[in-house]
């Protein structure tokens, strides 16, 4: 690396008088765009706060600290510097949000956009659903249906399970699971691990007593001071954590550029909250629902309203869905189009993004990647030839499903190995 024209024994000072002016400019600016928009809801303490007095002097610390290192040491890139902690996080549930918004590169070069991943796989419970089991949890407090000692009680597919299972502890809450027998043993043990109980229930369709979501329903109002958050049908707990948080995340990591969004649903949190914020701050964000098949959702924008194709099965868990939740109610209108992604394209998208990209990613995150990618080939430039900035959701990593999805013989079962690329069937190291 080349030197500087001045002495050696000067870099400190060089740098900690730019770390200074960084800093500096840093403020002005955060005092340009105003506070960052909070989740007050009605006061409560909460974990997403804005930045706090003192931490612009930390911050400049921090950036003349590595300034100097990095004279010294081989140059990390720029959005490394720029993604320096501001201050410790207050305790586990402080930790939950502002992920980091990945550009997928190599996808990126091949499409005339674009393309990037909100990381929510680095939420401390490892899924997006940390923001919905948090969400939930506060808006049962709030209403007075948990006090301490309760117990909360979900039918899951096992993310939001998980995250309910890490939020309970830190509240001191117990927790109930009732999950479909059909989701991985990774995600049964983990929330077995975190001190749930799991119940694991045949998988059958919502209109049968015995769904999974019943049996939790009917579990919770069995015991004393116990709640169903009924996380598909509380858009207080579950979509307005996403329009307090993950939409003006989105928002603020693209300055206002994104023009498009699409992700999968489940509950349909997700995508109503981001849909609901981005389309507050700027009507022409195009936002689509992407369908693994068997989901009736993309059907439903498509026809707008007139048909509910439930054609066809996936392997991807925790995604689809057979019905309009209370969540996705208001917000489904608002979607701009939807369309369905095969199997074969989401496995292959998810080797792909191991071996291309170095990300780690389950099913679903897989298929809103390929969504994503289909949505830049679709759209093309804008109007005025600059690349449209296309975002969705990683919604979890491989960890939880891993025996499945690198394992031949699942996958022979399910016919997709020879969707995976010949050069990319190497990640099948499992029997």
């Amino acid at each position: 690396m080349a030197r500087l024209p001045v002495p050696v024994e000067t870099y400190p000072i060089i740098a900690i008088i730019g770390g200074a002016i960084g800093g500096a400019g840093w403020y002005l600016a955060r005092l340009a765009q105003g506070p960052e928009v909070v989740w007050d809801r009605k006061n409560n303490p909460h974990p997403w706060q804005d930045i706090k007095e003192g931490q612009t002097i930390r911050r400049a610390a921090n950036t003349a600290r590595l300034a100097t290192r990095s004279l010294t040491s081989k140059a990390l890139p720029a959005s490394y510097y720029n993604n320096v902690q501001h201050a410790p996080t207050d305790g586990f549930l402080g930790a939950i949000g502002n992920t980091p918004l990945i550009r997928l590169n190599r996808l990126s070069e091949e499409v005339d956009a674009d393309i990037y991943g909100k990381a929510e796989f680095m939420n401390p419970g490892g899924s997006v659903k940390d923001r919905a089991a948090l969400g939930l949890v506060l808006d049962a407090e709030e209403k007075g249906q948990l006090k301490s000692g309760g117990t909360v009680v979900e039918g899951t597919a096992g993310n939001t399970g998980i995250g309910l299972a890490h939020v309970c502890r830190a509240r001191g809450y117990k927790c109930v699971i009732y999950m479909p027998n059909t989701q991985s043993s990774e995600k049964i043990d983990l929330l077995r691990m975190l001190g749930a109980e799991v119940h694991p229930v045949p998988a059958v369709a919502f209109d049968n007593p015995q769904n999974y979501n019943h049996q939790a329903k009917r579990h919770a109002d069995s015991i004393p001071n116990a709640v169903w958050t009924n996380q598909f049908d509380n858009p207080d707990g579950n979509r307005d954590v996403h329009i307090h948080t993950t939409g003006p995340e989105i928002w603020n990591q693209t300055e206002g550029k994104v023009d498009a969004f699409t992700c999968s649903t489940g509950t349909g949190g997700t995508f109503a909250g981001v849909t609901n914020y981005l389309k507050s701050m700027n009507k022409d964000v195009s936002c689509y629902i992407a369908d693994p098949p068997g989901s009736v959702l993309a059907s439903y924008v498509q026809t707008k309203g007139e048909k509910m194709d439930r054609s066809g099965g996936s392997i991807t868990e925790g995604i689809g869905q057979g019905r309009i939740t209370a969540n996705m109610t208001v917000d489904v209108k608002s979607a701009d189009g939807g369309f369905t992604v095969p199997d074969s394209d989401s496995i292959a998208m998810l080797y792909r993004l191991l071996d291309e990209e170095g990300i780690y990613l389950g099913a679903s995150s897989a298929l809103n990647v390929a969504a994503a990618y289909k949505l830049g080939k679709d759209l093309g430039r804008k109007s005025d030839g600059s690349r449209r900035q296309i975002v969705t959701i990683l919604c979890d990593g491989a960890y939880r499903y891993q025996s499945r999805l690198f394992s031949r013989k699942w996958l022979e079962s399910k016919n997709l190995v020879d969707a995976i690329p010949a050069h990319l069937q190497k990640y099948i190291i499992l029997e």
